[in-house]
């Protein structure tokens, strides 16, 4: 990449994550302007995308947690006992899979839904934040799972191919969940790939007859809660078992079957715990909260310049501000759901991130009193700071890894609150390395070394 193309690129990559990092709405009020209180609003970008006559719109907000924004909390206990062993985790992320589609129907933003195995029991927590009324949200996830067949409005009709099949599959057909049998996940005869298998009940053979007979070579789709499962194309006419073919892993044909086994959740679920919980910290709390932290940070950057003494000072707080206007940004973009234990994470990595900037400092001025120049100084001390620097983050990632425990392994912790503080812990140490040592080093660059230059 050339010198001065990746200067622009730089300068537009810390503008856009300023910009993300803006409140949805600032009003700024505009100093000796001839209007009274006259303000300018501003605020983080909405990208908006047409879909089909639709428009896709994508906000940046800061998504709070249950201890910061309150919501309702259900755990549920799962009846896996009766399904062979190797099909349960199958059952548990098709249940959970299900709930997730429920809780999103119902309005809930960034729920969190997660499959935790105590012992021999298997639960599923329910998270929903800023929401009231938990006993409609537990009425909502225990309802039946409806799946019914849809087909085109008009057998005459062609298919628009600017729109998607699922849109266009509007009329509801007789057959419905109940009708089926069974669905069994199997390997074709013909390839060898994995498909579905559909065995319908005995009374409901020519009705499924009749509805295959008008819509060969048209889809016909399976859905579920209303939501499209699947849109297989018929080919023949069939009278007694459909066979659904689509390219499947065999774990995605297992998944599948189970979903349209579900006349109700594929596994019995109990509610166990349900509670509504309040923001642990009220706005005060909260407003007290972002104080300290401005506080500190200011206490950190007086401290940063103090120790190093020079202009590496000011180039180290520069940089610890462009961390974290990086890291709140990304935190928007993921999104992150701050909680408490999540802005400790994130408090943690700033610590990190002063680490590496002292080492390379550090570094440097030792190069410095050995004679050389303030060039050469510059890249022995950003490579030998830079070992130390790796040692350091990827011991503290692994650690946010174990944490996070993405694989749900029994033995390493499964709480959402040591999950939230491992992600943030993880996007901050990330975000140190890239300032410690891409910002740190362009900001010495242009401003040490190019007055140097000059000079």
């Amino acid at each position: 990449m050339k010198p001065r193309f990746s200067t622009i690129f730089f300068i537009l990559f810390i503008i856009l994550c300023a910009w993300i990092s803006l409140p949805q709405k600032l009003s700024i009020p505009i100093p000796f302007s001839s209007k009274k209180d006259h303000r300018v609003t501003v605020g983080s970008p909405v990208i908006s995308i047409p879909f089909f006559g639709k428009k896709i719109e994508r906000t940046f907000e800061t998504k709070l947690g249950l201890d910061l924004l309150g919501g309702a909390q259900l755990v549920f206990d799962a009846d896996v006992s009766k399904l062979p062993i190797q099909d349960r985790d199958a059952a548990l992320l098709s249940a959970r899979d299900i709930i997730e589609r429920r809780v999103n129907f119902f309005g809930v933003s960034e729920p969190s839904i997660r499959i935790q195995k105590v012992g021999a029991s298997s639960r599923i927590t329910v998270e929903l934040p800023g929401v009231e009324d938990a006993a409609e949200a537990t009425a909502l996830i225990g309802q039946t799972a409806q799946v019914d067949f849809r087909e085109l409005s008009d057998p005459n009709e062609k298919i628009a191919t600017d729109t998607p099949i699922f849109m266009q599959l509007q009329k509801k057909t007789d057959l419905k969940g109940d009708d089926i049998k069974r669905a069994v996940a199997q390997f074709s005869q013909q390839d060898g790939q994995p498909v579905v298998l559909l065995e319908l009940l005995a009374r409901e053979v020519k009705k499924f007859g009749e509805i295959t007979a008008r819509n060969i070579g048209k889809p016909v789709g399976i859905f579920l809660d209303g939501a499209p499962l699947l849109t297989p194309t018929v080919q023949q006419e069939i009278r007694d078992q459909a066979v659904i073919s689509g390219g499947f892993t065999l774990d995605e044909a297992k998944s599948l079957a189970i979903a349209i086994n579900s006349g109700a959740l594929p596994v019995p679920i109990k509610l166990i715990e349900k509670r509504t919980i309040g923001p642990t910290l009220g706005g005060e709390q909260v407003a007290a909260s972002m104080v300290a932290g401005f506080v500190g940070l200011l206490g950190v950057m007086s401290f940063y310049a103090f120790i190093l003494r020079s202009f590496f000072g000011v180039i180290a707080v520069v940089a610890l501000t462009l961390y974290g206007i990086i890291s709140y940004a990304l935190f928007k973009i993921i999104p992150v759901v701050l909680t408490l234990s999540g802005l400790a994470g994130f408090i943690l990595s700033i610590g990190m991130a002063v680490d590496s900037n002292i080492l390379i400092f550090e570094r440097i001025k030792e190069e410095l009193k050995k004679g050389k120049s303030l060039q050469v100084a510059t890249t022995y001390g950003f490579a030998r700071a830079m070992d130390a620097i790796k040692d350091a983050n990827s011991t503290t990632l692994l650690v946010s890894f174990i944490l996070f425990n993405p694989f749900n392994w029994s033995f390493l912790p499964q709480f959402g609150l040591i999950k939230g503080f491992a992600v943030t812990l993880a996007i901050g140490v990330a975000t140190s390395l890239f300032t410690g040592v891409i910002i740190t080093r362009r900001l010495l660059e242009w401003f040490v070394i190019g007055s140097s230059k000059k000079v």
